[in-house]
């Protein structure tokens, strides 16, 4: 017999909450760091360590799921998305972050079913931010409801985005133009904040502190949890065009509004990325 969903997040909060206890424990010691697809896509023992004790503690318990992790992947795992139920993981999401102690990182757990979030759990371990959700039921953030700002004007909004680790030289002059179109007149956006977390980021969002995020050349397991914390509190997750987010295509929209995220699609030059 399947268990419920809300059996489900249970299990994501216990093993979200042992993975913090791992990584505070690794918090303020010395580090061994090493780097992935350039010098900028740091990753730590720490991160190796988490995933494996996220995937082997839900493996056990859900032993016909699936699973896509990001140390996974990085280790040569194929990113395999089918209908069978998949959890997807992201053991510390901000490890450049985790690395200076900067306090956005998180450990982020979705569950998708038929290839729909059905779970989000999203922990912000320095903040001591649990941010869960469960399709149709709403979002929360220690256990209190949570809702975007329902911001529309682009004139009015706080957005934040990303460097990203892929620092060539097209890419950054791209964002760099991007940055631009979002803070020029008279399309000028509040303010853009860099904050090195995908999850936090989207989680900022849906708690109503900024009021958009967007980003290209994220991964599923940045996002996957933080979409479905988004949407039930309010928000929207689109591609570039309106459309709803595929969590494989390598680009994320997250507002507070889809009057907000068409705006701010408006101003971005595309990136292409090869899918997840």
């Amino acid at each position: 017999m399947a268990a419920s969903v809300d059996e489900y997040l249970k299990a994501a909060v216990e093993v979200a909450k042992k993975a913090s206890e791992v990584i505070n424990d690794a918090l303020h010691k010395e580090k061994l760091i090493t780097t992935k697809d350039g010098m900028s896509d740091l990753v730590t023992e720490t991160d190796q360590q988490v995933e494996k004790l996220i995937i082997g503690t839900l493996k056990e318990r859900f032993p016909t799921h699936s699973f896509i992790g990001e140390e996974s992947v990085a280790a040569g795992e194929k990113c395999v998305f089918t209908d069978n139920p998949t959890w997807i993981i992201d053991p510390i999401d901000g490890t450049t972050n985790f690395i200076h102690r900067y306090p956005y990182f998180a450990v982020s757990i979705g569950l998708a079913i038929n290839k729909e979030l059905a779970v989000g759990v999203v922990y912000n371990v320095a903040m001591n931010e649990l941010y869960t959700a469960v399709k149709g039921k709403g979002a929360f953030l220690n256990g209190k409801k949570i809702q975007t700002t329902k911001e529309k004007e682009i004139g009015k909004a706080l957005v934040i985005t990303e460097l990203g680790s892929n620092r060539e030289k097209t890419r950054l002059d791209i964002l760099m133009r991007n940055y631009r179109r979002l803070a020029e007149e008279p399309n000028a956006v509040h303010s853009i904040r860099l904050q090195g977390s995908a999850a936090c980021n989207i989680c900022t969002v849906a708690n109503g502190v900024a009021d958009a995020y967007y980003e290209f050349g994220i991964h599923c397991w940045d996002i996957a949890a933080g979409i479905l914390i988004l949407t039930e509190a309010g928000g929207v997750a689109t591609n570039l065009e309106g459309g709803p987010c595929d969590i494989m295509s390598r680009f994320v929209m997250a507002a507070s509004t889809k009057e907000l995220a068409s705006a701010v699609c408006q101003q971005l030059e595309r990136i292409d990325c090869p899918s997840d």
